[in-house]
């Protein structure tokens, strides 16, 4: 199903076509704006990965007249191919640093002279608070925050975003913590998640793995794996203390098996209901390593048959299987996002150890598809699974509904953005 979003894409953004896109090329701001887009947070996640194509196709759909350049944090080669071949027209820009402060040279005071407004792309948090405060610094020219979750507000960051022309948190908790912090108008507002409008695929590469593993279209299931705590200190250099590192370890040795053994009990549902077959995948790269223990290997034989597992993987790809898949169902708060956008249905099994960001998809009136890990029970998830897969059609026209309504949010997101640019 093509979705209007894609069709835009593929008939080059005609305005004929889309109303409100002519109603925002008439409004007051500039008509070819410059947008410094700070985002790519880290490589290891391809939820992380996927918030910056997708907050730049929402900036390409809704502001088609504008120049980007992305101020890119994180700095995998395999990362920086993908957005150049999918966004040609946007020059990517990395920071040098010194002392571990950014070093404001001549090409990054250029690029500030450059743009007429900053957004910090899409993060479980303010990521990027020392380039907005650069920029604050530096120019008086307007900047915000798109599709972020704020779940704590220290001084240094109150008076920050005290200072920012819109603050859109991609799920409403977030907008209650600002609330309480004393920070409230007409410029801060909900806006989900970018990875809601990512448009990426490899189907060369999907259709490959789908074929020699033999998974029908709409005849499997995406399962992905989570532990409570993201062992970051066995994935990259973290400044944990001994303690954190206790704490994580133990709470996730304590909560693996039970959490995932619910996921089991919908997966044999599935295989013995249906006949068909469970794809187990990751969305970070660390769960590669828990798959079988956690997920396969417990399984009845009848079961562990029909059972494949992927590697890490580019969102890209990731995208096109799901997007063949009947339903995607992650511990992840990622991969059901991308597997709704390109209209799958999508289970989210929510762990408590989670951040606020799950709210999102309450606010997305998702709630029949979220599931709090410590509230359900394995029969439960595999109840509903089963539903869906007795009315499918209504599955389908519910993800359709979600997808509109999240498009003209970000159509109205973005138009106060424009609005700013003189």
């Amino acid at each position: 199903m093509m979705y209007r979003r894609d069709f835009l894409k593929n008939t080059g953004g005609s305005l004929a076509l889309f109303p409100f896109l002519h109603q925002l090329a008439q409004i007051a701001g500039k008509e070819n704006p410059n947008i410094l887009l700070v985002s790519g947070w880290q490589d290891i996640n391809i939820g992380d990965i996927a918030h910056t194509p997708g907050l730049l196709h929402i900036l390409e759909t809704f502001m088609p007249d504008a120049s980007i350049v992305l101020w890119k944090k994180s700095k995998g080669e395999e990362v920086r191919q993908l957005l150049n071949e999918a966004f040609p027209k946007v020059e990517i820009f990395y920071e040098k640093k010194e002392d571990n402060k950014i070093l404001v040279n001549e090409i990054l005071q250029e690029k500030i002279k450059w743009a007429d407004v900053m957004i910090h792309g899409s993060g479980p948090s303010v990521v990027g608070r020392d380039n907005l405060q650069l920029w604050s610094e530096y120019t008086d020219k307007p900047f915000g925050i798109f599709g972020t979750t704020i779940q704590q507000v220290d001084e240094e960051l109150r008076q920050l975003l005290g200072k920012a022309a819109f603050i859109y948190t991609r799920e409403t908790a977030s907008l209650e913590v600002l609330e309480k912090e004393g920070l409230s108008g007409d410029h801060i507002a909900f806006a989900p998640d970018a990875t809601f409008f990512l448009n990426l695929h490899d189907r060369q590469r999907a259709n490959a793995f789908l074929q020699e593993h033999q998974l029908q279209e709409g005849k499997y299931i995406c399962v992905i794996p989570r532990l409570r705590f993201t062992p970051y200190h066995k994935l990259k250099k973290v400044n944990w203390s001994d303690e954190k590192i206790e704490m994580v370890e133990r709470v996730n040795a304590e909560t693996k098996e039970k959490d995932h053994a619910k996921l089991r009990e919908a997966m044999i549902a599935w295989v013995r209901q249906t006949g068909n077959k469970v794809l187990v995948c990751p969305e970070m790269t660390y769960q590669v390593d828990i798959m079988d223990e956690l997920l396969i290997e417990p399984l009845p034989e009848d079961v562990k048959a029909q059972v494949i597992k992927r590697g890490y993987w580019m969102p890209g790809e990731a995208a096109s299987v799901y997007q063949s898949a009947f339903a995607v169902m992650s511990s992840e708060c990622h991969s059901p996002i991308i597997a709704l956008t390109n209209g799958t249905p999508a289970f989210y099994i929510r762990q408590p150890t989670d951040t606020i960001k799950g709210q999102m998809y309450y606010d997305l009136d998702l709630s029949d598809w979220v599931f709090e890990i410590d509230d359900v029970s394995g029969n439960d998830i595999a109840t509903a699974l089963m539903d869906i897969y007795h009315d499918y059609s209504r599955a389908k026209d519910n993800v359709a509904s979600v997808n509109d309504s999240i498009e003209k949010l970000y159509n109205e997101r973005i138009q106060l953005i424009h609005d700013l640019i003189k």
